[in-house]
Parts: structure tokens; C-alpha cells; sequence
């Protein structure tokens, strides 16, 4: 596959031999951006656990200080009582058997799905639709309950979900290359933080093993890990 011309200036930019300080890695990956649109800030961390293992999961969510960038569109499966306040909060759609009936044709046009604990066994039969694209609503992240309105201002004002993958790496989007260097690599610290928060018990050895960002389509920059966990 051929480069462009914007790809190849970008990767000679990005010493693939060199790990490099957070601060660093933040202000250079706004310089290797090489698309026309505000592209995202994505970081790649590896993991010293066996996913395969129940107890060496890693799941969870955070709250990013400066958000995403991105406008995140939000369904609220609820009850017709709590249908007001989702709608107050900025829901983007709301209701109920209308949605999972669209979501059994494969409707999935969302980014978060928020669900009331009384609505769950209806939603239920929807995991092999919605779990493959981790919309499955989990009382781990914060998107079961009963207080949707805060559910739903969480997720509009940044609030993340993150796992690990099969292969031991949880991939997440922290930010756009629009943002500062400052934002970008704050929001960064605030993800690993909550990931280090999360290390199984069960889980030996180092376990931040691998960390890089990178923006949409741009090479990748290692981040020393050790530095960072200094």
C-alpha cells in the first residue's frame, strides 16, 4: 500500500526507535496529523494480563477533564416516568419497546445506551447485537440506573467506557488534535490513572507493558511507561 505524501512527512517526524515523554508524545502528535478534519487523539495501552481470565479483567470508566470533542449520541431505554428527565438532560432518543425493535433489525446508530434497572430483562435478548459493539448498558460503567439525567450528563460531558481486549490492550480516544498539548496529555493521565486503579490482583509482573498515541491515520508514538508511572 502506497503512502502519501502527508503519511511519509508525518512518519519522518516520529522516531519509531524512541520512547517519548508524555509531553512530548502530546505536542508532537498534533503535528503528524495528516488529515483535513479534526482528527482524534487515540491512546493504545498494553497490558500485563491474561483477558482470557475472569479475574484479570480490566473494565471500567472515567471521566476525561476536557471531554472527547466528540458530541456523543445517547438512547435512554426507560420507562415512560423517567422519559422527561432523559429528555431534560439531552438524551438524544428515548423510549422503549420502539428502540428494541429497531435495534432487533439491527439499528445501532448510537453511541451510549442508558437503561433503567427495571427495563434490563427486555433488554436482554439485544446482546448478541449490542454486546459485540459494546452498547450492551452494564451497571459497571454506569449506565444502569435509575438517575438517568446524571447518567446522561455524564456521558455528554466526557465520561469514557474502556476494556481490555482479547489481546491484553484497551484502545481509547482521549481527545482531538485540535486540543492543546496541555489537554491532550492531562486527559491521558487521567485514563492510565484509572487504569492503574483497576490492576487485578491477580495479575503478575509489569502491567502498564506498552503505551503509544496516535491520531487518525498518523504513526503511532511509544510513550515511556516507566516515566509516566514515575
Amino acid at each position: 500500500m502506497s503512502l502519501t505524501k502527508k503519511r511519509k512527512v508525518a512518519n519522518a517526524k516520529v522516531d519509531s526507535n524512541k520512547a517519548y515523554s508524555l509531553k512530548e508524545a502530546s505536542a508532537l502528535v498534533k503535528t503528524i496529523n495528516c488529515t483535513k478534519f479534526d482528527s482524534s487523539v487515540d491512546l493504545h495501552i498494553r497490558l500485563g494480563v491474561d483477558p482470557k481470565k475472569a479475574d484479570q479483567q480490566v473494565r471500567g470508566t472515567v471521566s476525561l477533564p476536557h471531554g472527547t470533542g466528540k458530541t456523543k449520541r445517547v438512547l435512554v431505554l426507560c420507562t415512560p416516568d423517567k422519559e422527561a428527565d432523559a429528555k431534560a438532560a439531552g438524551a438524544d432518543f428515548v423510549g422503549l419497546d420502539e428502540f428494541i425493535t429497531k435495534i432487533e433489525g439491527g439499528w445501532t446508530d448510537v453511541d451510549v445506551i442508558v437503561a433503567t434497572p427495571s427495563v434490563m430483562p427486555k433488554i436482554g435478548k439485544l446482546g448478541k447485537v449490542l454486546g459485540p459493539r459494546n452498547l450492551m448498558p452494564n451497571p459497571k460503567t454506569g449506565t444502569v440506573t435509575n438517575d438517568v439525567a446524571a447518567a446522561v450528563n455524564e456521558v455528554k460531558g466526557g465520561k469514557i467506557a474502556f476494556k481490555v481486549d482479547k489481546t491484553g490492550i484497551v484502545h481509547a480516544s482521549i481527545g482531538r488534535v485540535s486540543f492543546s498539548q496541555e489537554k491532550i496529555a492531562e486527559n491521558c493521565t487521567e485514563l492510565i490513572n484509572a487504569i492503574a486503579k483497576l490492576k487485578p490482583s491477580a495479575a503478575k509482573g509489569t502491567y502498564l507493558k506498552g503505551l503509544s498515541m496516535a491520531s487518525s491515520m498518523s504513526p503511532g508514538i511509544i510513550i515511556d511507561t516507566k516515566g509516566l508511572m514515575n
